[in-house]
Protein backbone atom coordinates (compact mmCIF):
# COMPACT_ATOMS: atom_id res chain seq x y z
CA UNK A 1 0.00 0.00 0.00
CA UNK A 2 1.33 3.61 -1.09
CA UNK A 3 1.23 6.12 1.22
CA UNK A 4 1.55 10.11 0.21
CA UNK A 5 3.81 12.21 2.27
CA UNK A 6 1.90 15.07 3.66
CA UNK A 7 3.79 17.18 0.44
CA UNK A 8 2.23 15.11 -1.81
CA UNK A 9 -1.21 16.58 -0.97
CA UNK A 10 -2.31 18.64 -3.71
CA UNK A 11 -3.30 21.36 -1.72
CA UNK A 12 0.03 21.50 0.03
CA UNK A 13 1.82 21.60 -3.72
CA UNK A 14 -0.72 24.49 -4.58
CA UNK A 15 0.26 26.29 -1.42
CA UNK A 16 4.12 25.44 -2.28
CA UNK A 17 3.91 27.33 -5.88
CA UNK A 18 2.10 30.07 -4.39
CA UNK A 19 4.63 30.80 -1.81
CA UNK A 20 7.49 30.25 -4.66
CA UNK A 21 5.75 32.64 -6.75
CA UNK A 22 5.58 35.52 -4.25
CA UNK A 23 8.85 34.89 -3.12
CA UNK A 24 9.95 35.99 -6.91
CA UNK A 25 8.02 38.22 -7.50
CA UNK A 26 9.43 39.62 -3.96
CA UNK A 27 13.10 39.23 -5.34
CA UNK A 28 12.65 40.62 -8.54
CA UNK A 29 10.58 43.74 -7.85
CA UNK A 30 12.81 45.16 -4.94
CA UNK A 31 15.94 44.32 -7.33
CA UNK A 32 15.10 45.61 -10.99
CA UNK A 33 10.90 46.65 -10.81
CA UNK A 34 10.76 50.70 -10.94
CA UNK A 35 8.52 51.61 -7.98
CA UNK A 36 6.66 53.50 -9.58
CA UNK A 37 4.91 50.57 -11.81
CA UNK A 38 5.56 47.35 -9.43
CA UNK A 39 6.32 47.20 -5.86
CA UNK A 40 6.87 43.54 -3.64
CA UNK A 41 3.94 41.77 -2.16
CA UNK A 42 4.81 42.78 1.21
CA UNK A 43 3.96 46.39 0.52
CA UNK A 44 0.29 45.41 -1.12
CA UNK A 45 0.12 43.60 2.40
CA UNK A 46 0.96 46.27 3.98
CA UNK A 47 -1.15 48.83 2.11
CA UNK A 48 -4.27 46.66 2.55
CA UNK A 49 -5.38 47.96 5.91
CA UNK A 50 -5.66 51.05 4.35
CA UNK A 51 -7.76 49.65 1.55
CA UNK A 52 -9.79 47.16 3.87
CA UNK A 53 -10.78 50.71 5.77
CA UNK A 54 -11.26 53.84 3.50
CA UNK A 55 -15.38 53.73 3.81
CA UNK A 56 -15.45 54.66 -0.26
CA UNK A 57 -13.04 51.45 -1.11
CA UNK A 58 -15.62 49.41 0.94
CA UNK A 59 -18.31 50.87 -0.64
CA UNK A 60 -17.01 50.03 -4.02
CA UNK A 61 -16.13 46.80 -3.20
CA UNK A 62 -20.07 46.19 -2.20
CA UNK A 63 -21.40 47.84 -5.70
CA UNK A 64 -19.03 45.22 -7.34
CA UNK A 65 -20.12 42.20 -5.55
CA UNK A 66 -23.89 43.41 -6.02
CA UNK A 67 -23.40 43.98 -10.01
CA UNK A 68 -21.75 40.68 -9.98
CA UNK A 69 -24.00 38.44 -8.32
CA UNK A 70 -27.15 40.44 -10.21
CA UNK A 71 -25.45 39.96 -13.66
CA UNK A 72 -24.28 35.93 -12.73
CA UNK A 73 -27.87 35.07 -11.52
CA UNK A 74 -29.34 36.28 -14.80
CA UNK A 75 -26.76 34.70 -17.07
CA UNK A 76 -27.12 31.54 -15.41
CA UNK A 77 -31.33 31.72 -15.28
CA UNK A 78 -31.30 32.89 -19.03
CA UNK A 79 -28.64 30.78 -20.00
CA UNK A 80 -29.90 27.95 -18.54
CA UNK A 81 -33.31 28.36 -20.28
CA UNK A 82 -31.77 29.42 -23.55
CA UNK A 83 -29.37 26.37 -23.74
CA UNK A 84 -32.57 23.95 -22.81
CA UNK A 85 -34.48 25.03 -25.50
CA UNK A 86 -31.97 25.21 -28.45
CA UNK A 87 -30.32 21.58 -27.26
CA UNK A 88 -33.39 19.99 -26.40
CA UNK A 89 -34.60 20.84 -30.26
CA UNK A 90 -32.66 19.76 -33.72
CA UNK A 91 -34.32 21.99 -35.63
CA UNK A 92 -33.14 25.20 -32.88
CA UNK A 93 -29.61 23.83 -32.36
CA UNK A 94 -28.93 23.93 -36.46
CA UNK A 95 -30.68 27.36 -36.97
CA UNK A 96 -30.02 29.23 -33.71
CA UNK A 97 -26.67 27.57 -32.45
CA UNK A 98 -24.29 29.17 -35.24
CA UNK A 99 -26.08 32.72 -34.22
CA UNK A 100 -25.51 32.22 -30.54
CA UNK A 101 -21.67 31.30 -31.45
CA UNK A 102 -21.11 34.05 -33.73
CA UNK A 103 -22.31 36.24 -30.94
CA UNK A 104 -20.11 34.57 -28.28
CA UNK A 105 -17.30 35.34 -30.57
CA UNK A 106 -17.91 38.58 -31.03
CA UNK A 107 -15.66 41.09 -28.67
CA UNK A 108 -18.13 42.31 -26.16
CA UNK A 109 -15.70 45.29 -25.61
CA UNK A 110 -16.41 46.47 -28.77
CA UNK A 111 -20.08 47.22 -27.78
CA UNK A 112 -19.11 48.54 -24.40
CA UNK A 113 -20.71 51.95 -26.01
CA UNK A 114 -23.89 50.65 -27.06
CA UNK A 115 -25.21 49.75 -23.41
CA UNK A 116 -23.54 53.35 -22.37
CA UNK A 117 -25.78 54.81 -24.69
CA UNK A 118 -29.04 51.95 -23.94
CA UNK A 119 -28.47 51.79 -19.93
CA UNK A 120 -26.44 55.06 -19.47
CA UNK A 121 -23.21 54.77 -16.57
CA UNK A 122 -25.19 53.56 -13.52
CA UNK A 123 -25.75 49.99 -12.05
CA UNK A 124 -27.20 48.97 -15.21
CA UNK A 125 -24.47 49.11 -17.73
CA UNK A 126 -22.31 47.50 -15.66
CA UNK A 127 -24.94 44.79 -14.84
CA UNK A 128 -26.01 44.53 -18.54
CA UNK A 129 -22.61 44.29 -19.75
CA UNK A 130 -21.42 41.66 -17.15
CA UNK A 131 -24.68 40.01 -18.14
CA UNK A 132 -23.81 39.85 -21.89
CA UNK A 133 -20.53 38.09 -20.70
CA UNK A 134 -21.76 35.60 -18.81
CA UNK A 135 -24.99 34.58 -20.50
CA UNK A 136 -23.25 32.57 -23.44
CA UNK A 137 -20.72 30.20 -21.87
CA UNK A 138 -23.91 28.56 -19.86
CA UNK A 139 -26.08 28.28 -23.36
CA UNK A 140 -22.95 26.57 -25.16
CA UNK A 141 -22.45 24.03 -22.14
CA UNK A 142 -25.86 23.62 -21.48
CA UNK A 143 -26.28 22.52 -25.22
CA UNK A 144 -23.18 20.72 -24.96
CA UNK A 145 -24.53 19.21 -21.86
CA UNK A 146 -28.12 17.82 -23.31
CA UNK A 147 -26.07 15.45 -25.82
CA UNK A 148 -25.23 13.46 -23.46
CA UNK A 149 -29.17 12.41 -22.59
CA UNK A 150 -30.95 9.59 -23.86
CA UNK A 151 -33.56 10.42 -26.34
CA UNK A 152 -34.92 6.76 -24.60
CA UNK A 153 -35.28 8.08 -21.38
CA UNK A 154 -36.98 10.88 -22.52
CA UNK A 155 -39.62 8.82 -24.18
CA UNK A 156 -39.90 6.63 -21.36
CA UNK A 157 -40.66 8.97 -18.69
CA UNK A 158 -43.22 10.47 -21.39
CA UNK A 159 -45.13 7.27 -21.73
CA UNK A 160 -45.40 6.83 -17.77
CA UNK A 161 -46.64 10.34 -17.72
CA UNK A 162 -43.81 12.31 -16.24
CA UNK A 163 -44.47 16.09 -16.26
CA UNK A 164 -42.14 18.33 -17.54
CA UNK A 165 -41.25 19.05 -13.87
CA UNK A 166 -40.15 15.69 -13.46
CA UNK A 167 -38.28 14.91 -16.31
CA UNK A 168 -36.27 17.90 -15.55
CA UNK A 169 -35.57 17.21 -12.43
CA UNK A 170 -35.06 14.03 -12.72
CA UNK A 171 -33.36 13.18 -16.07
CA UNK A 172 -31.84 16.19 -18.40
CA UNK A 173 -30.71 18.40 -15.03
CA UNK A 174 -28.59 15.44 -13.72
CA UNK A 175 -27.11 14.55 -17.38
CA UNK A 176 -25.95 17.92 -17.73
CA UNK A 177 -24.84 18.72 -14.13
CA UNK A 178 -21.00 18.37 -15.26
CA UNK A 179 -21.09 20.61 -18.31
CA UNK A 180 -23.72 23.11 -16.49
CA UNK A 181 -21.63 23.96 -13.64
CA UNK A 182 -18.40 24.21 -15.90
CA UNK A 183 -20.58 26.64 -17.80
CA UNK A 184 -21.41 28.53 -14.33
CA UNK A 185 -17.78 28.42 -13.47
CA UNK A 186 -16.17 30.09 -16.66
CA UNK A 187 -19.57 32.34 -16.91
CA UNK A 188 -18.54 33.54 -13.23
CA UNK A 189 -15.21 34.46 -14.78
CA UNK A 190 -16.91 36.54 -17.68
CA UNK A 191 -19.61 38.34 -15.41
CA UNK A 192 -16.77 39.31 -13.73
CA UNK A 193 -14.44 40.26 -16.76
CA UNK A 194 -17.75 42.41 -18.03
CA UNK A 195 -18.45 44.05 -15.22
CA UNK A 196 -14.63 45.41 -14.44
CA UNK A 197 -14.35 46.80 -17.85
CA UNK A 198 -17.43 48.70 -17.59
CA UNK A 199 -16.41 49.81 -14.32
CA UNK A 200 -12.45 50.67 -16.22
CA UNK A 201 -13.92 53.06 -18.39
CA UNK A 202 -17.32 54.43 -17.43
CA UNK A 203 -17.77 54.56 -13.90
CA UNK A 204 -17.25 56.50 -10.74
CA UNK A 205 -17.94 53.39 -8.36
CA UNK A 206 -17.24 49.99 -7.86
CA UNK A 207 -13.98 48.09 -7.69
CA UNK A 208 -12.87 48.68 -11.10
CA UNK A 209 -13.30 52.66 -10.98
CA UNK A 210 -10.44 52.61 -7.81
CA UNK A 211 -8.35 50.00 -10.11
CA UNK A 212 -7.96 53.23 -12.63
CA UNK A 213 -7.60 55.39 -10.02
CA UNK A 214 -4.49 53.88 -7.97
CA UNK A 215 -2.76 53.29 -11.66
CA UNK A 216 -3.49 56.46 -13.01
CA UNK A 217 -2.13 57.57 -9.55
CA UNK A 218 1.37 55.42 -9.79
CA UNK A 219 0.31 53.73 -6.27
CA UNK A 220 1.06 50.10 -7.01
CA UNK A 221 0.65 49.28 -3.32
CA UNK A 222 -3.09 50.10 -3.57
CA UNK A 223 -3.76 48.45 -6.84
CA UNK A 224 -2.02 45.26 -5.80
CA UNK A 225 -4.30 45.34 -2.57
CA UNK A 226 -6.97 46.05 -4.20
CA UNK A 227 -6.21 43.35 -6.77
CA UNK A 228 -5.72 40.95 -3.90
CA UNK A 229 -8.86 41.56 -2.59
CA UNK A 230 -11.16 40.93 -6.27
CA UNK A 231 -8.74 37.86 -6.53
CA UNK A 232 -10.14 36.93 -3.35
CA UNK A 233 -13.85 37.81 -4.54
CA UNK A 234 -13.42 35.89 -7.51
CA UNK A 235 -11.83 32.65 -5.25
CA UNK A 236 -14.98 32.63 -3.13
CA UNK A 237 -17.35 32.91 -6.15
CA UNK A 238 -15.63 30.02 -7.89
CA UNK A 239 -15.67 27.89 -4.75
CA UNK A 240 -19.14 28.70 -3.92
CA UNK A 241 -20.00 27.18 -7.72
CA UNK A 242 -17.31 24.08 -6.74
CA UNK A 243 -19.52 23.32 -3.94
CA UNK A 244 -22.93 23.27 -5.69
CA UNK A 245 -21.61 21.09 -8.00
CA UNK A 246 -20.70 18.60 -5.52
CA UNK A 247 -23.58 18.92 -3.80
CA UNK A 248 -25.67 18.13 -6.77
CA UNK A 249 -23.43 15.94 -8.40
CA UNK A 250 -23.24 13.47 -5.15
CA UNK A 251 -25.10 10.68 -7.45
CA UNK A 252 -22.89 11.30 -10.17
CA UNK A 253 -19.06 10.61 -8.56
CA UNK A 254 -20.92 7.59 -5.92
Amino acid sequence: MNRKGPLMSPGIARLLVIIALLALWEVGARLYADPLFLCPPSQAVRALPHILTDPKILNAIRITVYEVLTAFVMAVICGMAIGLAVGLNGFTKQSILPVILLLYATPQATILPLFILSFGIGPAAKIAFGFSHGIFPVIVTVVAGVQNLKPSLLTAAKSMGASRWQIFTTIIFPHMIPSFFTGMRLGMTAVLLGVLLAELYVSTAGIGFFTRLFAESFSPPDLFALISVLATIAVVLNEGCRTAERRFSRWHTA
